[in-house]
This record gives structure tokens, C-alpha cells and sequence, in this order.
């Protein structure tokens, strides 16, 4: 009688559909296992509490060779995270404007930003990047006639130097940012339930934020900050001081910005071209400005359409972080493929790339869909 219920069915047959692939997960994991045994290639995870024994020339966390193989990891995360949000923000602002140039009416503009677009679009990424990087040794000049791009940042094949600007806080100081964010929001979704009941909005939000700026004077003042400003020194061959962006960093944030822009810029123009004509017009008959109806008109409605192809796009950026090794980068890829490398576990090693970007792409992607859900307009 179960059979006849088609619930159960359907029920019966996914489940023996799933079985079936975790049974062949397990067979192959055995296979494998059994094979390396026998040809005496170590198995597990005990290689990541083992010091890692090699340098990372650039690192956004703390890092010595004598730390844990799993701390280079955590460290080379770290680094693909770091090049992957200052790519979506770079490419995202770049995007709008490049997008928005493409409907220019002066020919310059929209030319410029069309020969930008094709050529992001139709290059592959890799190739973007060693041409960048070829390109930086052949124009740019040695530390002694480094380029002064402005007061304290110079340009050269050492690299980008600037000034650099520290308070001297401690680092637990940082966790309070979350919580500030958490507050803010908190205070955000009081309002909104307050004026949906009463049709008046509470300044909460802005209650928060004086109260917060307040805290954090209160803190710096109690532990005595203050601001101090690292300015590069020019010594010889080389720049001592300040912040210094490597050519091979540089040449990762200036490639994958290039490239990722041409395709935003692309979804951007195209959210904003499915707008019907009718809502300008309609902009122009209350008198708004061109750029009121942009910005008050137009981007509003456009971004509901540009977000599910901008959600594949961000998630694009993190994949393609992992060219950095074509430019000599240590980033999250590079330094497991030397873990691996070192200590012959390619299997685990594998095993946790694919872990890691799967983490980071799910995580990224629930996150955008949330936005795109806020942002959805909602039938009643």
C-alpha cells in the first residue's frame, strides 16, 4: 500500500538516490585509502600541526615560519579574503561608473568606457594579469626617481608605498565592531516596527550612532590613543616606513579590478536600460535633475535587477582570486599548494580548497540573497 502513495515514493526514491551516492563516496574514500597505503603515501591531518617551516612575503595576519601549518592556512585565507573585498568594492564603485558612462551621449566617454568593457570582457583574466605585470617592470622607474603620486605616496618597481596611520589601540578593540554593527541594526528594525505601528519613524539609528561615536572617544581617550601618522622614508634602494603594497599585490588588485569591472559595468548598464522610459519622464515632469533621477529614480529600481547577476559576479571575484599565484601572490591557493607540496598530503589538501571556497562562496551568496530579498518588492 506504501508503494501507492506517490509521497512516499518520491520520498523513497530520493533517499535511495542519496544513499547511493554517499555508498560510492565511501567506496572511492576506502579505494583511495588502501591505494596510498600501499604505495606508502601518509594519510590524515596530523600535517597541520606540524610547523609549516616556510615564509610568506605578504601577510595581513601575523605569521612566522615556525607557526602551524594550519595557521599559514588561516593566514593564506586571510589574504584571499583581503584582495577579494578590496576587488568587490574597487570593481563595484568602478562598475557604476563605467556602466553609467556607457549611456553617456558624449562620444569620448561612452567610447572610452565601451574599449574598457570589450577588452575586460573578451581578455581572459590571466592574461590581464601577466601583461600588468610584464607592463610594471618595463614603465615604472627605480626607488631613486620613484613617481610622487601625492604628498607621501610614491610609485615604483618596488612596489606602492603611503603613509600609514596608527592609534595604538589594543586588538581585542576591534570585536567591538560586530557588536556595534549588531546594535545598529537592532535599533534599524526597532524603527521600522515603531513607524509601521505609529507611522512615526524613532531617530533610534541615530541615537546609536552619536552614542556609539561618543563610546569609542571615550575609549580612545581612556586608553590614551592618539593618532600617528608613519610617513615613508626614502633610504637608498628602498622605502622604510608607511604601508607598502608589493607589485605583485598591486598587480592582482589592478588586474582582477580591470577585469571584473568590464562585466559589472555590463549588468549595471543593463539593469538600468530594463527601467521603462516612462519613470524618467515621470522624474522630469516633477522637475528632478538628470542626476536626481539617476540616483533617486532609477538605480533604486535598477538594483533589484542588477543583484542576482552581481551575486554570480562577487562569487566570480573569490574564485578568480586564485590567479594571484600566476603573479608570484601567496594566497590561500599557493600556500596549500606548498603545504601540499612539502608534506605529500594532496588528497587532504585538496579536499580543504575546495572546503574553504565552498564556505566562502555559500557564505557570500546567503548573504547577498538576504540583500536581494530586502530589496524585493513584496506583493500583498
Amino acid at each position: 500500500m506504501l508503494l501507492r502513495d506517490a509521497k512516499f515514493r518520491s520520498i523513497l526514491v530520493q533517499v535511495l538516490i542519496v544513499g547511493s551516492v554517499l555508498a560510492f563516496l565511501v567506496l572511492l574514500g576506502l579505494s583511495a585509502s588502501a591505494n596510498l597505503k600501499a604505495r606508502g603515501i601518509p594519510i590524515g591531518l596530523d600535517f597541520l600541526w606540524r610547523p609549516a617551516d616556510f615564509t610568506i612575503s605578504e601577510t595581513v595576519l601575523a605569521y612566522s615560519p615556525r607557526d602551524p601549518a594550519w595557521w599559514a592556512i588561516v593566514v593564506g585565507i586571510a589574504n584571499t579574503l583581503f584582495i577579494s573585498a578590496i576587488v568587490l568594492v574597487l570593481s563595484s564603485v568602478l562598475g557604476l561608473i563605467v556602466g553609467i558612462g556607457r549611456l553617456s551621449d558624449n562620444p569620448l566617454v561612452n567610447g572610452t568606457c565601451r574599449v574598457w568593457v570589450e577588452i575586460a570582457r573578451n581578455a581572459p583574466a590571466i592574461i590581464l594579469l601577466i601583461f600588468v605585470y610584464a607592463l610594471w617592470w618595463k614603465i615604472l622607474p627605480q626607488v631613486q626617481q620613484a613617481w610622487t603620486l601625492a604628498p607621501g605616496v610614491y610609485l615604483s618597481v618596488r612596489g606602492l608605498v603611503m603613509p600609514s596611520v596608527s592609534f595604538g589601540l589594543p586588538s581585542w578593540i576591534w570585536l567591538l565592531a560586530p557588536v556595534f554593527a549588531a546594535l545598529l541594526y537592532g535599533a534599524r528594525l526597532l524603527a521600522a516596527r515603531q513607524q509601521t505601528a505609529t507611522g512615526i519613524r524613532p531617530a533610534y539609528v541615530a541615537w546609536i550612532a552619536v552614542g556609539g561615536l561618543m563610546a569609542i572617544a571615550g575609549v580612545f581617550y581612556l586608553l590614551g590613543a592618539h593618532p600617528t601618522v608613519d610617513w615613508p622614508e626614502r633610504r637608498r634602494a628602498n622605502f622604510f616606513g608607511g604601508i607598502e603594497l608589493t607589485p605583485e599585490l598591486t598587480t592582482i588588485l589592478l588586474g582582477l579590478t580591470f577585469y571584473t569591472t568590464g562585466f559589472i559595468a555590463e549588468i549595471i548598464r543593463g539593469g538600468i536600460l530594463a527601467i521603462p522610459k516612462g519613470q524618467s519622464e515621470a522624474g522630469k515632469a516633477v522637475g528632478l535633475s538628470q542626476r536626481q533621477i539617476l540616483r533617486l529614480v532609477i538605480i533604486p529600481q535598477a538594483l533589484r535587477i542588477i543583484l542576482p547577476p552581481l551575486t554570480s559576479q562577487y562569487i566570480n571575484v573569490v574564485k578568480n582570486s586564485t590567479l594571484a599565484i600566476a603573479v608570484g601572490y601567496q594566497d590561500f591557493m599557493t600556500i596549500v599548494g606548498t603545504l601540499i607540496n612539502k608534506s605529500s598530503h594532496a588528497i587532504e589538501g585538496i579536499l580543504i580548497i575546495l572546503g574553504v571556497f565552498l564556505i566562502i562562496n555559500l557564505a557570500l551568496s546567503a548573504l547577498l540573497n538576504w540583500f536581494n530579498g530586502r530589496m524585493a518588492i513584496v506583493e500583498r
